[in-house]
């Protein structure tokens, strides 16, 4: 485990199962997220990397049946407590997902809908926000000639950077990114990890990824998880666990657990 100082915790996963109605999808996670570094989660397909993801910012409750046993701590605060408004959970805790999903409408209404949504209406302001999102996700030398193009419009790289404009712009202090770059070619993908080498400096983001070099390039922590079997009732039981966490150039280098390194040198998944 890496250590750090609990005043750079951002989220701790404390002892976490998560269900889908009463099938176990990933079971007993611990783990820390720390403040402006980038944290991958990599594994097989199936594992629970998206799960997980999904449960940090409480989307993983939207699925009928589905649950989070234990704690996730986010700045001092469980955010499973009954109290806490899973709304403002998901405004603090910002989301992009795999495939680029930009709304039908205008650049500019792309950016502008959380901060809509969250009350702001002074024009002024609503385009003081665009403008800085667009800037902050590297869009905006690209598209500031034309604010009222359809977003749908843009290419796949763009879109996703669209989209992570539209997650910026009402302020969260984390980024979730599950695979933003699969759906994307080489080129887009290497502007996407560099502009999360830009984020770092002002958000702490989680990333789910299959690409094993991008964890590499793209992280400073690495979270490992595979996936568990066994038998029961004549049926195989399947749920994810968490088999390693640490540094990055720790992970790739030296691994303690010998199925890590058999993952990242590709002899299964």
């Amino acid at each position: 485990m890496a250590d750090r100082k609990n005043s750079d915790l951002v989220i701790e996963l404390r002892d976490c199962s998560f269900y889908y109605g009463n099938f176990c999808a990933v079971a007993e996670v611990s783990l820390p997220v720390y403040k402006n570094k980038i944290t991958a989660l990599i594994g097989p397909s199936g594992c629970g990397k998206s799960t997980v993801l999904r449960g940090i910012n409480r989307m993983l409750e939207l699925v009928p049946g589905a649950r989070v046993a234990g704690e996730i701590i986010y700045r001092d605060q469980n955010l499973y407590a009954e109290q806490v408004d899973p709304v403002e959970v998901r405004r603090r805790i910002g989301m992009v997902f795999q495939k680029p999903n930009p709304f039908p409408k205008s650049i500019f209404d792309n950016v502008a809908y959380g901060p809509r949504l969250l009350g702001v209406k002074k024009k002024a302001i609503l385009d003081e926000i665009v403008e800085r999102s667009l800037r902050g996700a590297s869009l905006w030398d690209e598209v500031s000639g034309d604010l009222n193009k359809s977003g749908l419009a843009l290419s796949g790289g763009q879109q996703q950077r669209l989209c992570i404009a539209r997650a910026i712009a009402i302020e969260p202090d984390v980024i979730l990114m599950d695979e933003p770059c699969s759906a994307l070619d080489p080129l887009a993908t290497q502007r996407i990890e560099e502009l999360m080498r830009q984020m770092q400096r002002d958000y702490t983001i989680v990333i789910v990824t299959h690409n094993m070099q991008q964890a590499q390039r793209a992280s400073d922590y690495t979270a490992f998880f595979n996936i568990r079997k066994r038998m029961e009732g004549g049926h195989e039981l399947r749920w994810g666990e968490l088999v390693e966490y640490a540094e990055t150039a720790t992970v790739f280098a030296s691994p303690a657990q010998q199925e890590t390194a058999d993952y990242i040198a590709g002899r299964f998944g």
